[in-house]
């Protein structure tokens, strides 16, 4: 403009010509100042995080010489970036926002750095200021999800029928057999099929038996990751085995046996162990084989998770138990429970069907 103006002699360019230089080197300084001594700090949360569960991370900016005229915070995990004018000023001007990231497949998830852009109005200075965090990481979990019972054996679409007989509804899932462990006073709202009749005849004195998991019959949760039929199915399978595991151990107890592992994982209802699986599940990877199960793996029903098409083969009593897809291995076998995209069928109804 100030050029035009002085080319061609229109004195009426000069003044917006001069103001427009003057508002670039103004904005240029405000915004240099505000860069010189800004920081940047990310509060992630904490180390690991279920799938699609809320993750929280907080944002804050100290100022610089002078408050930013505007910009934004480029943070890889959010779609968009956070604006400046959208978080909340606190004392000596420091900037605050709190937002909650979601991660959708488990694993391991690299935190890249955030940074900070202070521009002004019209974009004529920009300045970036980078995070004082290096990169982190976060470990993503396989959700636990609730195990779904189909009454009678029902055909897909059937989930969440099935209930517990107190009308409580919440979900069974298949749990070891139980054995007479001592005898107890009776606890008012217990069922009548609980009282001890003889102690009562001989006694006179209301009793009720207590019951437990027979250490010898616990469940064995085996997790096959040889040939899956795609990503999308292992993780399903995945979040399945996790989710077994879990309500199984708080059930009275439950054993876990993964792809390379000789002797399975104990979970006790403390749940002491349950981290470390829960953890080697998000990173579990497609295995080179089936899992080794041998006849001393215990006498209690085995339940084979898979994300392949192969039904396994099992010596002995090992065969009663159950077998969970993603997808139905025998269309004559029927659906007992569903549970994480997964649907579990007798292994002796599939073994049949598929003969």
């Amino acid at each position: 403009m100030l050029l035009c103006a002085a080319t061609f002699a229109i004195r009426s360019l000069y003044v917006p010509g001069l103001a427009l230089l003057l508002l670039g080197a103004l904005f240029a300084a405000w915004v240099a100042l505000a860069a010189r001594g800004a920081r940047l700090e990310r509060e992630p949360g904490p180390a690991t995080v279920e799938e699609d569960a809320p993750w929280p991370l907080r944002i804050v900016i100290w100022p610089g010489v002078l408050p930013p005229p505007g910009g934004e915070v480029l943070e890889p995990l959010l779609p968009e970036p956070v604006r400046l004018a959208q978080m909340s000023v606190g004392a000596a001007g420091v900037r605050r926002v709190r937002v909650e990231v979601r991660f959708g497949r488990r694993g391991r998830r690299r935190i890249e750095p955030c940074a900070l852009v202070i521009r002004d109005p019209l974009a004529l200075a920009v300045r970036e200021v980078a995070s004082t965090a290096g990169a982190g990481e976060v470990l993503v979990l396989p959700r636990i999800e609730p195990v779904l019972p189909v009454e009678g054996g029902g055909a897909p679409g059937t989930e969440g029928r099935g209930r517990d007989a107190d009308g409580g509804g919440a979900a069974r899932s298949p749990a070891p057999e139980l054995e007479l462990d001592v005898l107890r006073p009776y606890r008012q709202g217990s069922p009548a099929t609980r009282i001890h009749w003889p102690t009562l005849a001989r006694t006179g004195e209301l009793m009720e038996r207590r019951f437990v998991a027979d250490p010898r019959a616990r469940a064995l949760v085996v997790m096959d990751a040889h040939d899956p039929v795609g990503d999308r199915e292992l993780d399903a399978a995945v979040r399945a085995a996790a989710s077994l595991a879990y309500h199984l151990a708080r059930a009275g107890g439950c054993g876990v046996l993964l792809p390379g592992d000789r002797r399975p994982l104990v979970l006790g209802p403390d749940m002491r162990s349950f981290a470390e699986l829960h953890a080697r599940l998000a990173l579990l990877r497609p295995a080179q084989a089936m899992p080794a199960l041998k006849r001393s793996s215990g006498g209690g029903p085995v339940v084979w998770v898979t994300a392949s098409h192969a039904i396994p083969i099992l010596p002995g009593r090992l065969g009663a138990g159950w077998i969970v897809a993603p997808h139905a291995l025998a269309a004559g076998a029927a659906v007992e429970f569903r549970v994480a995209g997964c649907i579990g069928q007798r292994l002796a109804s599939v073994w049949r069907e598929a003969a």
